[in-house]
């Protein structure tokens, strides 16, 4: 007698199977979910296009930041010139991909536009790499930050 039960409710677990999970509503289920899916990946694929560019917006800061750095590095050498610095400085900009042609390079002594070679020992070389957001965005047309400004500066005295 225990095996005619077994056999009933094996036969009752293999129609609920056919059935479907929720008892025969499977297609209106997934009818929900395209449509939840519909409305909820608009929003998610415009967070991760955002997180890109903002990732992308903090790596080029860095650049600038580090393409400034080297060209003040050059610059507190007693033999410097602003020649000199522009080329550390899109030396720096081209190995990270960003175009020499879009970026803005200004060097100051003592917070004056000088030639760095006339600049005397302990005077104060800041060097200023600013680009477009719009010329390093990867989006076709920025929005929000096309008018936005990145920029780097470094500054150290003279030797």
């Amino acid at each position: 007698m225990a095996r005619v039960a077994k056999c009933e409710w094996n036969a009752a677990l293999q129609a609920r199977r056919t059935r479907g999970r929720n008892g025969g509503h499977a297609l209106v289920r997934r009818g929900a979910v395209l449509v939840e899916f519909a409305i909820v990946f608009p929003v998610l694929l415009l967070m991760i296009l955002a997180s890109i560019e903002f990732g992308r917006a903090m790596m080029v800061c860095n650049v600038l930041t580090t393409a400034a750095r080297e060209g003040a590095r050059g610059g507190v050498l007693p033999t410097a010139t602003n020649t000199e610095i522009t080329a550390a400085v899109n030396s720096q900009l081209t190995a990270n991909s960003v175009s020499t042609g879009d970026a803005t390079i200004q060097i100051l002594v003592n917070d004056v536009v000088e030639n760095v070679s006339e600049a005397g020992t302990g005077d104060r070389i800041r060097v200023q790499v600013t680009v477009d957001y719009g010329d390093v965005t990867w989006l076709p047309s920025p929005r929000f930050l096309a008018t936005a400004q990145l920029r780097g500066i470094a500054v150290m005295r003279r030797e």
